[in-house]
C-alpha cells in the first residue's frame, strides 16, 4: 500500500505505524513503556502521539470492552430502502439501543447495521422493528457465531 503525498493525507511512517499498533493493543500503556518498545526517547514518543492526535490520525482514546463486557449476541443486518426514506429510518434507528453502527454501502443493499443484544428475544424484537419501519423494502440478518479476527477490539 503506497502512501499518499498530497496535503490532505497525514504522513505516517513505520514508527508511527508501530506506535499505533501498540496503542491499539493497550491505549493506557505508559509513554515510557512505548518509548522503550520503540527504541525512542519518551519525549519523541509523546511528540509523535501529539502530532497524530493533531492531524486526526488518532481520534481519541477509548475503552475497549472485553468479551465479558459485551452483549453476547451480535448481528449484521443488510437493509434495502425505498427511495428517499433513509433520513426517517436513521432517526428511528438512533432510538434503538441495540443498534451499534449504521453504514451506507455500495452494492445490492443500502445500509449495513451492526447490532448487539443481550438475548435472542431482544434481537428478534429489534429485527422486527427494523423490518416494519417505514421505507424498509427488505432486510437480511446475519447472526455472528464467533470472531476469528478483530483488529478494532
Amino acid at each position: 500500500m503506497s502512501e499518499q503525498n498530497d496535503d490532505t493525507a497525514p504522513q505516517i511512517d513505520e514508527t508511527d505505524r508501530a506506535l499505533l499498533a501498540l496503542l491499539a493493543a493497550d491505549a493506557r500503556r505508559p509513554v515510557a513503556d512505548l518509548a522503550r518498545r520503540l527504541g525512542l526517547a519518551r519525549t519523541t514518543v509523546q511528540a509523535r502521539i501529539d502530532r497524530l492526535v493533531a492531524r486526526g490520525v488518532i481520534a481519541g482514546f477509548t475503552l475497549r470492552r472485553g468479551a465479558a463486557g459485551r452483549a453476547p449476541i451480535r448481528a449484521t443486518v443488510l437493509v434495502t430502502l425505498e427511495p428517499r426514506t433513509q433520513a426517517d429510518l436513521l432517526a428511528r434507528l438512533r432510538q434503538m439501543p441495540v443498534v451499534d453502527q449504521v453504514h451506507t454501502v455500495s452494492g445490492r443493499v443500502d445500509l449495513l447495521l451492526t447490532l448487539s443484544a443481550s438475548s435472542t428475544a431482544e434481537l428478534d424484537a429489534t429485527l422486527d422493528r427494523i423490518a416494519e419501519a417505514r421505507g424498509v423494502r427488505s432486510s437480511e440478518s446475519l447472526i455472528h457465531l464467533s470472531t476469528k479476527l478483530d483488529r478494532d477490539g
